[in-house]
């Protein structure tokens, strides 16, 4: 129970401290920050309580029929809160456009990771006594973890990506006008410069294989396809990146990198399925946990998966596959899983083992209502509620 939650605080800590504390908040590219591994911890729990949910399968096509069905209830209610029918603690108003939805986003992506997991464990799975190895030979699904990550790594790195015009119109946006943006508040303020003028078949130079850049790489381009430029995250991270920063740039924003002002979903189509190997691998912990009863043995190989994808995911980026959660690249995909899985190893040595208790039974509650909790925050409703009380003007809210 204190996995999701753990996950969920530290969600809460990053979307409010993160435009305080850069370092905190997403990595505008290349590079982990702190926000950067809440997505893997998710991600990862999922697949560890796959493990226990699946343990037993009496029926394999109802438990199916099931899984799909969650899945899907899943990314509809992403699609109803990321898609862009709430407007936000700003504006109290609602709908959406459906020329310019957003398909995809957090909850959707785990509701991917999910099904394929759970899929996974269904028809593919078969249980055993066996220790070491053997739990990688018994188990035909890691086939599907490997191809996932080979495809990506081929579609990332042979893909031709030809040049691309996209169109801003601020006639055509739904977001507020851009006033009283001082240089201190440009990193929040800056997704809406481009809708104080209007740009028309801007023209993106691309041309290439390989580049994993924010302006031509595959990941983007496949989005921009089969989903569309409308449908995609209007406010990217790469935006913060030095050249598209009007403060650390000194430009102008008609001067700006064409592509900085485009669209761009780090939840795109071709990172979920790198994010769907983080919930096989918590897939992989989870069958551990279940089949495995004694604290020591639990804990040797979840420390030899831990240190095994750190230091693979530690090197890769020294050969050209750096670390990038908007592209989910591999390198990131083994770092945070990694990480997810040595924090896992620290609650379970601190939790079970020496049987710290105390403090994690207020956290149960909210463990077990950690999809709720993310929708009153993800929805403002909790930050209406509490700015509702104010002193003398709306302005002196808590």
């Amino acid at each position: 129970m204190w996995c999701p939650i753990l996950c969920l605080q530290l969600m809460i800590f990053v979307d409010y401290m993160g435009p305080i504390l850069p370092v905190i908040g997403h990595a505008p590219w290349n590079g982990v920050h702190l926000a950067d591994f809440v997505m893997p911890f998710f991600l990862f729990v999922a697949g560890v309580s796959l493990a226990l949910v699946y343990k037993k399968v009496p029926n394999q096509m109802d438990a199916s029929w099931k899984a799909m069905v969650r899945a899907l209830k899943l990314f509809l209610l992403g699609v109803f809160l990321q898609g862009g029918y709430l407007h936000g603690t700003s504006s109290l108003t609602y709908g959406v456009d459906i020329e310019r939805i957003r398909w995809l986003g957090i909850l959707q992506r785990i509701s991917i990771g999910y099904i394929i997991a759970a899929l996974c464990e269904i028809w593919l799975s078969h249980s055993s006594n066996g220790t070491g190895i053997g739990f990688f030979k018994i188990y035909y699904w890691q086939f599907v973890a490997i191809s996932l990550s080979a495809i990506h790594l081929g579609l990332s790195y042979c893909l031709y990506v030809p040049d691309w015009q996209f169109s801003v119109s601020s006639t055509t946006s739904s977001l507020p006008s851009l006033k009283n943006c001082t240089s201190y508040s440009v990193r929040e303020c800056f997704s809406e410069v481009f809708i104080s003028y209007e740009i028309l078949n801007d023209l993106v130079s691309c041309g290439t294989r390989g580049d994993l850049g924010p302006a031509c790489n595959s990941a983007g381009m496949i989005d921009r396809y089969v989903l569309g430029i409308n449908h995609l995250y209007m406010k990217p991270g790469y935006r913060n990146l030095k050249e598209c920063n009007i403060a650390s740039s000194g430009r102008s924003p008609e001067t700006l990198p064409s592509w900085c002002l485009a669209p761009f979903d780090p939840e795109g189509i071709l990172s979920s399925l790198t994010a769907s190997v983080t919930c096989i691998i918590g897939l992989q912990y989870g069958h551990v946990l279940a089949q495995l009863q004694e604290h020591k043995e639990r804990l040797y190989h979840w420390t030899l998966y831990s240190v095994s994808f750190l230091i693979s995911g530690s090197i890769l980026p020294f050969i050209g596959i750096p670390l990038n959660k908007s592209l989910y690249t591999v390198s990131y995909m083994l770092f945070t899983s990694a990480s997810s899985g040595i924090i896992f190893c620290g609650f379970y040595l601190l939790v079970d083992v020496y049987g710290c208790r105390q403090w994690t039974v207020p956290l149960e509650w909210l463990g077990k209502h950690a999809l709720l909790i993310f929708i009153i925050l993800t929805s403002n409703i909790a930050i209406i509620l509490i700015q509702g009380f104010y002193w003398a003007k709306p302005e002196n809210n808590i």
